[in-house]
């Protein structure tokens, strides 16, 4: 069974997805996959239709943070679908840190705190682990970039 966890009406989290979870995701109906695995790409199934997947390798360690650079290339490929009210799918192996990292950014950028943020992934996800240090400091991080380059949020929570 797949491991996925609704956090918004438009954003979801979960643990490593395969071709075993295909028809799953096609009912899912998903516009947009984004992979955080860095060690393995995503099969090859979702890189065709229906399926549109981003790959944005990263690592669940401290000492390899995900890049801002990683970090904007993923909140820019969400928030138009998102604003278009359809749906994304943020995974990683597990689904505790570099999932829920991307997503936070994603929330941010909809107009949450990173606060807000953070209470909605864990009441979405009871794995999601966004106060270990690390992740939250990329969280942080993330936040204050974000405010500071967009003083006025999407807002489409």
């Amino acid at each position: 069974m797949i491991d996925i966890s609704k956090i918004t009406d438009y954003l979801y989290v979960g643990s490593r997805v395969g071709k075993d979870h295909v028809d799953e995701l096609k009912i899912l109906n998903f516009s947009l996959i984004i992979s955080m695995i860095g060690q393995i790409a995503p099969e090859e199934i979702f890189n065709s239709p229906p399926f549109k997947t981003m790959w944005i390798r990263a690592y669940d360690n401290f000492f390899t943070p995900i890049s801002l650079r990683k970090l904007i290339l993923g909140v820019e490929a969400a928030l138009p679908v998102i604003q278009n009210k359809e749906k994304v799918l943020v995974f990683c192996k597990q689904g505790r840190h570099r999932s829920i990292i991307m997503s936070a950014a994603i929330l941010i950028a909809m107009g949450y705190s990173s606060e807000q943020a953070s209470e909605l992934l864990i009441g979405g996800r009871t794995v999601a682990d966004p106060r270990r240090w690390y992740v939250r400091s990329q969280i942080k991080g993330f936040e204050k970039y974000w405010r500071r380059k967009h003083t006025h949020p999407t807002n489409v929570h």
